[in-house]
């Protein structure tokens, strides 16, 4: 009676979805049907094995994406002669996606917290926060009266609801990764695994201290300056009523692990097969699309007003409707704002989200390429991997940014920014190596950006050594920023000089896919397989962007119904 006492108490851990495991004196099971062993018992080692879940459920903010198949890049008119969007039908897989754009308020939160974490008046953080702020000048015009909101659209409340705008794609993906961390330490707070750090005066978070997920589901105990006792002899200690309150930053329970399953998936941008087949959703007129094979906005119809009674003849998005005319007549034909419109002001899509065509234009993850390579990948196509691992120091330990030194490494931008490579508490990654790729097949770089279009192998000089290749014979010869002159203090020395060679396009590896018309742009671009790009460290007054993330486990939110068989007479054949 006592072991079976002892052993329930030992796998009374706060907060954990674990599913209980069989004892021979009884009790739920957990075992495994090929060895009979149990799950999560210490008697059979304690391996551990989450309780089985069909998928998680949607993040907060975001809806589900049903995956399917879809022609990609099919267009009404090419009046631009781009010739970058040929059709090519792609399979998408199932995912989740933020039903709105990012908000000024929803970034200033991330604002707010990225400046108490990394404090800018102390030295080693002076230039965090400062990488962060969007770029409020893009308001500004030679010609205009715009002054008002360079100064007010980001911080006013009544903007407060406004997609966020002067975001660089690199701001962008900054804000996903916040965007993972957050939702996870809100999760195990909840959850009693970790106390609620906001209610400990006496905690710092700051700095290196900073809560990450990565370097929680690596090694907790480098969280909080190590002050996380919650192991004795290797068994976890479940705390029990009248027990004293954990120390500052302790754990409650023991670590949770990606196998039980309540941690979030990272949040990023949607790759642009997932972003344009979410607009379209074609689903909501199949036949229609079958019969004339392609659909114009985010909506049904080919319309931009809508020809519902109540609503007859309003706009159903923002957009500039033509010269001199973002808005409309005043009190009729008014698409309600001649700068972006506060998020939801328009009807949804099939999906259920907002504003995929109008209001502002949105950063994608891709790189783009004027030609899209169905040959190379029709499943989940993206373009733009870079595979990583972590690093690991002479003492086999993963090495975690700022953890010896507090120092933080920074690098410069094209256009003079200056980013931190890696924010402090954070784990550190490195491509990875030749040997990592031998003997594999699917795939044998780190970075994959230009695989098969515009790198050494693609082009006619594929002969010459990298070092060989002049700016001339490079597929896409885009400005490239020369190595930094430093003086003799090993200061940056600023080189704002233009290049004087000539290019003939603007296409590189940092050039990156932005989607769906704006504000400012004619009804031409609101078709959801129009493409653009843009310079990922460079930012405008009409591209935000939204998160997304992937869905666990099965494609459809709830299993369906097998189908009845057809042709199946009364006695089965």
């Amino acid at each position: 009676m006592k072991s079976t006492l002892k052993l329930f108490g030992l796998l009374a851990i706060t907060g954990l979805l674990f599913t209980s495991c069989k004892s021979k004196s009884g009790g739920g099971s957990s075992k495994s049907s090929l060895t009979g062993w149990n799950f999560n018992d210490p008697n059979y080692g304690g391996y551990l094995k989450g309780k089985y879940k069909e998928g998680q459920d949607a993040p907060p903010g975001m809806v589900h994406i049903e995956g399917g198949s879809y022609t990609m890049g099919l267009v009404q008119d090419d009046v631009m002669f781009d010739w970058n969007t040929t059709p090519k039908k792609m399979h998408v897989r199932s995912f989740y996606m933020d039903e709105a754009e990012v908000t000024n308020a929803e970034y200033g939160l991330f604002m707010q917290y990225t400046k108490d974490v990394f404090p800018p008046e102390e030295p080693q953080f002076r230039d965090i926060y400062a990488s962060i702020l969007p770029d409020t000048l893009v308001w500004r015009k030679g010609l205009g009266n715009t002054n008002l909101l360079s100064e007010s659209y980001l911080r006013h409340p009544s903007y407060a609801e406004y997609p966020v705008v002067g975001v660089s794609w690199l701001q962008a993906n900054k804000y996903c990764k916040w965007r993972t961390n957050a939702v996870n330490l809100k999760i195990l707070m909840d959850k009693g695994v970790i106390k609620n750090i906001f209610k400990e005066d006496s905690l710092n978070f700051k700095g290196k201290n900073n809560f990450d997920t990565d370097t929680y589901l690596t090694n907790p105990y480098a969280l909080f300056d190590g002050d996380s006792t919650i192991y004795k002899k290797g068994i976890p200690v479940p705390r029990k009523k009248g027990d004293p309150k954990p120390t500052k930053g302790e754990f409650s329970g023991r670590q949770v692990t990606s196998s039980d399953g309540i941690l979030s998936q990272k949040f990023r941008l949607p790759t642009e097969v997932e972003w344009e087949y979410a607009a379209k959703a074609i689903f909501e007129n199949r036949e229609y699309n079958n019969i004339r094979g392609r659909k114009k906005y985010a909506w049904d119809g080919k319309y931009t007003r809508d020809r519902d009674k109540r609503r007859r003849g309003d706009q159903l998005a923002n957009f500039k409707q033509g010269k001199g005319d973002y808005s409309g007549i005043a009190g009729w034909s008014s698409d309600g704002s001649d700068i972006p419109n506060a998020v939801k002001s328009y009807p949804p899509n099939a999906f259920g989200l907002f504003d995929m065509s109008g209001n502002v234009a949105e950063w994608v993850e891709d790189v783009y390429r004027p030609i899209i390579d169905s040959e190379a990948n029709d499943f989940n196509y993206f373009r733009g991997n870079i595979f990583t691992k972590k690093l690991i120091d002479e003492n086999g330990k993963v090495v975690i940014v700022g953890d010896e030194t507090g120092e933080v490494e920074y690098d410069t931008l094209e256009n003079g920014r200056i980013i931190p490579r890696d924010l402090p508490g954070s784990v550190k990654y490195i491509p990875i190596t030749r040997e990592d790729t031998y003997m594999r097949r699917n795939y044998n770089l780190a970075n994959n950006s230009s695989l098969g279009d515009g790198d050494q192998a693609s082009s006619k000089y594929y002969n010459l050594d990298k070092d060989q290749l002049d700016r001339s014979s490079r597929m896409y010869n885009s400005p490239q920023k020369p190595e930094a002159e430093r003086d003799t203090l090993g200061n940056v020395i600023d080189n704002y000089k233009y290049d004087s060679k000539r290019r003939t396009t603007l296409v590189s590896d940092k050039s990156r896919v932005y989607k769906g018309g704006s504000w400012a742009d004619r009804e031409y671009w609101l078709d959801p397989a129009q493409r653009r790009y843009f310079p990922e460290y460079m930012a405008t007054n009409f591209i935000g962007f939204r998160c997304a993330t992937d869905k666990m486990g099965p494609m459809m939110l709830n299993k369906r119904k097998t189908a009845t068989p057809r042709f199946v007479n009364k006695k089965g054949r």
